[in-house]
């Protein structure tokens, strides 16, 4: 079992807004690690407090995680913090070693993490 890191910027706190972003990132995150639905044990999501109009997990919900656990939360609100960011923290089950898997952060997000940052 392995986790996988990521996060995304959405443009607005709307509703296709944090779908968009979300759906972006999850595609990216099975993509880069050859990851099917079947593999997924979890999704934790988080978002910063400034993004309320929908929950991250329904952009999974929507891809086809139908039968997995998903979580949302707030993230810590930190002064001065990158807004808007759709953080997540997948479970799955792989073969593949921890330096083979492909953290992802997209948008304005590849700037909160560029040493991993695939």
């Amino acid at each position: 079992m392995r986790a996988i890191r990521g996060a995304t910027q959405a443009d607005g706190n709307d509703r296709d807004s944090i779908l968009e972003a979300t759906t972006e990132l999850l595609a990216e995150v099975m993509n880069r690690n050859g990851l099917t639905t079947d593999d997924i044990i979890s999704v934790l999501f988080t978002s910063t407090p400034d993004l309320t109009a929908e929950f991250p997990a329904l952009a999974a919900r929507k891809a086809g995680f139908h039968d997995v656990p998903l979580l949302c939360a707030v993230e810590i609100d930190v002064p001065g913090a990158l807004p808007r960011v759709v953080r997540l923290m997948v479970h799955a089950g792989t073969d593949r070693p921890r330096a083979q898997i492909q953290h992802v952060y997209l948008r304005g997000a590849a700037r909160l993490r560029q040493d991993i940052a695939g």
